[in-house]
């Protein structure tokens, strides 16, 4: 039961990521006079930031001797730009996209990205993993095919590359000894980006807006759902293995998608609806039919 707990309080965690950054992000019902609460640029400093802070705190509390801080000895700057990348990309994605949409196109994308990975290194899938595969493939496909309920192309370009510097920063991070340190390591490393960002945002002349209200949310996704969500992540992954990980995290898109129901009043869409179930089914098929093959 406290797995079962702890694998469902990581998944909604990893969820709320999405909906705090649709009410943060999305210029709705949450920000005043046609504005967001927080613009992309800044929600993206902000949580990447208050993550470094909650993650060296918890390796401080958690580690011991030469290991109880974080010295940027575990991570890479390549990592970190993987990190900084999909923060950035998310951000900017949530501008225009519905929460459970944005999560759906972002976890294919993650997903998509580590297969390919795994295809480019030699691994030959079964039958019934390509069929899996080819589901899920030409559902993604025929969500973000233009139509009347098809997502924003702009915003949907920007997850799917957040989903793949994700998926990137993931294989990146595959053996890691102690992943908890090298995730605060590479947190610690993305601030560091931070400035290019915003004189990036300066030059093209970017709206910069921040309320009190925003930059809570910022925290609250950087410091909660991803610090303290990533540390429960990996406790909870020692015990349930990578493959029923993997199908576990099918759930999050859903969760989101629900969280966007009762928080931003966002509606299903039957296209959404089918898709999901496509593309999570898709995914879970392969992961089974992979992990019999193993």
């Amino acid at each position: 039961m406290r797995l079962i707990l702890l694998t469902s309080l990581t998944m909604i965690a990893f969820a709320a990521n999405s909906v705090l950054g649709r009410m943060a992000i999305a210029p709705g019902p949450f920000g005043s006079g046609g504005l967001p609460l927080i613009d992309p640029a800044s929600y993206s400093a902000v949580r990447l930031g208050s993550g470094a802070v909650m993650l060296a705190l918890l390796v401080a509390v958690t580690g011991t001797g030469a290991r109880r801080w974080p010295r940027l000895q575990s991570g890479s700057w390549a990592s970190a730009f993987a990190l900084f990348a999909y923060a950035v990309a998310f951000s900017y994605a949530y501008v225009a996209l519905d929460t459970g949409i944005g999560a759906l196109i972002l976890f294919a994308c993650v997903q998509a990205t580590m297969i390919g990975w795994s295809l480019k290194e030699g691994d030959r899938p079964s039958l019934l993993e390509w069929l899996g595969l080819i589901v899920a493939f030409g559902a993604f496909i025929w969500l973000v095919s233009p139509g009347l309920s098809a997502p924003d192309p702009l915003a949907a370009a920007a997850m799917a590359a957040s989903g793949i510097a994700w998926g990137a920063y993931s294989l990146r991070g595959r053996g890691l000894p102690d992943p908890l340190k090298a995730t605060a390591d590479n947190f610690m490393r993305s601030v560091a980006f931070i400035i290019p960002l915003f004189g990036l945002v300066l030059v093209t002349q970017l709206p910069v807006h921040a309320s009190a209200k925003g930059v809570m949310l910022a925290i609250a996704s950087g410091a909660v759902t991803s610090g303290l969500g990533y540390a429960l992540w990996y406790r909870v992954l020692k015990r349930i293995g990578a493959t029923q990980g993997a199908i576990v995290q099918l759930t999050v898109p859903v969760i989101a998608a629900i969280g966007g129901t009762v928080f931003l009043d966002e509606g299903w869409t039957l296209r959404l609806a089918v898709s999901s179930l496509l593309i999570l089914g898709g995914v879970a098929l392969a992961t089974m039919a992979k992990q019999r093959r193993l």
